[in-house]
């Protein structure tokens, strides 16, 4: 009987050690996905370009938007996720409550070269920064809703937003995305589960 007991007990253990296992990367990504959502939220909710979003953030995918006239592109739009945002979204075909969004968009110079007309980012334009929202934090702000933080910054400030209305300055674009969240997932390779 005794022998029986020890061995419930050791079952038990082992159970508890991998449950506590499983929980730590849960618990990292949570933690790491607050701190991102803090460098890019005050507590007003007024939004910034996050410092680090360069070195610590992960390649969601690229848009070249093609020039009016002529040929190339007239804009790279280059788009980051949040750390741990890409694997959430792959798990359960959506970003977490606190993912950061950080599309940085180009000018373009366009030449031919030995692989044909290329264009290629010049100069930086300014900064498209989405923050998810599942909770509503922020009610009545104008910068906040349908689920997300929306705003706007130029190359030449990246803590002053130009957006003064979500509805009126960025929603407009992603109407077309709004069966998936307002995000635009099937330009996006690295969401492919």
């Amino acid at each position: 009987m005794r022998a029986v007991r020890a061995f419930t007990l050791g079952i038990s253990g082992v159970a508890v050690a991998i449950a506590i296992v499983a929980l730590s990367p849960m618990q990292a990504i949570s933690i790491s996905s607050a701190s991102q959502t803090q460098a890019a939220v005050d507590a007003e909710g007024n939004l910034r370009v996050p410092p680090d979003y360069l070195t610590t953030y992960e390649a969601l995918g690229s848009w070249a938007i093609a020039a009016d006239e002529g040929r190339g592109s007239k804009e790279l739009h280059v788009v980051l996720a949040s750390p741990g945002s890409i694997e959430a979204y792959r798990k359960d075909g959506r970003f977490p409550d606190g993912t950061v969004l950080v599309k940085e968009v180009f000018e373009t110079v366009t030449k031919d070269m030995t692989t044909g007309t290329v264009s290629h980012a010049e100069k930086l334009k300014g900064w498209f920064v989405m923050v998810k929202d599942g909770a509503g934090r922020y009610p009545g702000h104008a910068l906040w809703g349908d689920g997300w933080g929306w705003s706007w910054f130029d190359a030449a400030d990246p803590t002053k937003t130009t957006s003064t209305d979500y509805r009126l300055n960025c929603k407009s674009c992603h109407v077309p995305a709004r069966t998936t969240d307002w995000i635009y997932v099937d330009g996006y390779p690295a969401l492919k589960r």
